[in-house]
């Protein structure tokens, strides 16, 4: 493909020979020629002048010796191209031989089931569904079309996934939530947690995530959310619409979060916090009260983002103010021990 046609796929323009033909897409490191790379700032701009690249995806035109496809939105664009010239390997359809399928299993068109697969009774998977190998899916669960689930998932009871969905490796969905009581001796008893988890379309989870199921009711993941590898997601949480929550993110039980949340990593949510909308929460913080919608908190705990700012420029010099406190104390002391002498 040339790089006119390149351009012509993400709707961008070409600055310098549209002819050239690109076989691939590479980072500003590792490209070759024929390949199409991407730079976002000014920053990667002496890096982009020793590439070996043949194109680069920008946002405005640069003084840098090569073609370039200006586009409004290069990041996305170069995610576009990633996907066209190097697409996600996918199996073919079909049913090894050492799957086990439980009773009254409803299994769409062209499924593949990888080794050591192990379906439940009474579960149905969709039209163009991938499970790899050594993945458990419980009874009475359900895949969308065109999920992808990864080695070693775990599928508890009654667990719904929506279509276009991608479990990662080790991902685990319905585990039992976090509920004790204490009896009158102190010991823990289990509170039984008889709901489940839905997932909505179009979402993503990374390896190792963990997403519990309900007490009763459903813990709710909706459409176009990407999880990160290594986050908790506790029993009856609602997490909104294209939320990004980053890895080791840990949200307790029964949160609320509005679309378009951001969750940087390590970030913590309290139970029974809500968050509004198009809200983030910078890395490391927690949030132990509801947060409003349109705004960036940071800091434990979480505060608006420019009063954690004032406040950690602060905290170096506390035990500078600490001593200045200190010796005017002292100076007041000797003012009042002269004036009761006088």
């Amino acid at each position: 493909m040339n790089l006119g046609d390149v351009a012509k796929k993400i709707n961008g323009t070409v600055e310098g020979d549209s002819s050239i033909e690109i076989t691939g897409v590479s980072s500003i490191e590792t490209a070759n020629k024929g390949h199409i790379t991407f730079s976002k700032g000014k920053k990667f701009i002496d890096k982009l002048k020793k590439s070996k690249a043949s194109a680069v995806l920008v946002g405005t035109k640069e003084e840098v010796g090569i073609s370039q496809v200006i586009s409004s939105n290069p990041e996305l664009a170069f995610a576009r191209l990633l996907e066209y010239f190097h697409p996600e390997p996918k199996p073919k359809p079909g049913i090894h031989s050492s799957v086990v399928l439980g009773a009254n299993v409803v299994l769409g068109q062209r499924v593949a089931l990888a080794p050591m697969v192990c379906v439940g009774d009474n579960v149905r998977i969709g039209d163009d569904v991938v499970v790899c190998a050594g993945t458990v899916i419980g009874d009475n669960c359900e895949l969308g079309n065109g999920a992808f689930i990864h080695s070693n998932v775990t599928l508890y009871r009654n667990s719904i996934i929506g279509s276009h969905v991608t479990l990662h490796a080790g991902v685990v969905i319905g585990s039992d939530g976090f509920g004790y009581a204490a009896d009158e001796k102190g010991t823990h008893v289990k509170i039984n947690q008889i709901g489940n988890v839905v997932i909505e379309d179009n979402v993503e989870v990374g390896a190792n995530t963990c997403i519990d199921r309900a007490a009763t009711g459903t813990t709710l993941i909706k459409k176009g959310t990407k999880i990160d590898n290594l986050v908790q997601v506790a029993h009856n949480c609602t997490i909104g619409e294209n939320c990004i929550l980053v890895a080791q993110v840990g949200i307790a039980g029964s949160c609320n979060l509005g679309r378009h949340v951001v969750l940087a990593g390590q970030a913590g949510l309290s139970d029974h916090v809500t968050v509004g909308d198009n809200v983030t929460l910078a890395a490391k913080s927690a949030a132990l009260r509801d947060i409003k919608s349109n705004s960036v908190y940071g800091g434990i705990p979480a505060l608006p983002l420019n009063t954690w700012k004032r406040s950690v420029t602060v905290l170096p010099k506390l035990p500078d103010l600490s001593r200045k406190v200190r010796d005017l104390e002292n100076r007041l002391n000797d003012l009042e021990k002269n004036n009761s002498v006088e």
